[in-house]
């Protein structure tokens, strides 16, 4: 039997997002009502909404044009749909604290105690539990973040993404910028605020699927991203 499990966010208006980023904004388009030409109807329900929201909300995945002005043409159309269909696996990182490092050293501890491997293409998602112990708290903009040199071997093992569950991959001031160029630099990507990793852990290999909105020039996209066991 197929098990599905959702790792995406809500999208909802006032929903936390990264610095300047764009707020969440979802107003009604339509009414049912506005349709059936009814005058001063008693009940009001939705048809169509509105959505004004960055790229970069919820749940998603960042394109190669995002990492730096000279992957400019690297939109999130042009990156093959192969790069957001792949098997998976996830470590457990719960351990960390707020704003603390992860290295590949570490990664590769976390490997070996969960007796997996990194093969080529595969998406590597890091359960640090900050979801379920910060959102919607000051804290949340707090979390943990692999270092540059752990970006640079994650990529080294030719990955096709990784994952976090916090708002940047790396430590903003510290290694948020370097990951990113990083990633850039060697064709990999990375998706961010994920939830339900716990779900994941101690379960071995998984399908990964994160498929991006076709947005044409697009830095990014939000995903339903979901981890299937067969």
């Amino acid at each position: 039997m197929v098990e599905i499990i959702d790792l995406s966010q809500e999208i909802y208006e006032g929903m936390p997002v990264y610095k300047s980023l764009p707020q969440v904004k979802i107003s009604v388009h339509n009414t049912h009502e506005e349709w059936d030409n009814i005058k001063n109807p008693t009940t009001s329900t939705p048809a169509v909404y509105k959505l004004e929201m960055g790229e970069h909300t919820g749940t998603h995945v960042d394109a190669l044009n995002h990492m730096a002005k000279e992957h400019v043409e690297k939109s999130i159309d042009t990156m093959p749909l192969s790069m957001f269909y792949t098997e998976g696996i996830c470590l457990d990182f719960s351990h960390k604290t707020f704003q603390e490092l992860i290295t590949s050293k570490e990664l590769k501890n976390a490997l070996k105690n969960d007796d997996l491997e990194i093969k080529k293409g595969d998406t590597v998602l890091i359960y640090t539990d900050h979801y379920r112990k910060a959102f919607h708290t000051e804290n949340w903009s707090k979390g943990p973040g692999i270092t540059a040199e752990c970006a640079r071997w994650l990529g080294e093992q030719k990955i096709a993404a990784f994952g976090v569950e916090t708002m940047s991959p790396g430590v903003p001031g510290i290694s948020n910028k370097e990951v990113h160029h990083i990633c850039g630099e060697l064709g990999f990507t990375h998706y961010e605020n994920m939830i339900n990793l716990h779900k994941l852990i101690g379960r071995g290999r998984f399908r990964f699927i994160g498929l991006p909105l076709k947005i044409r020039g697009g830095t990014g996209s939000p995903v339903r991203a979901v981890a299937i066991f067969e």
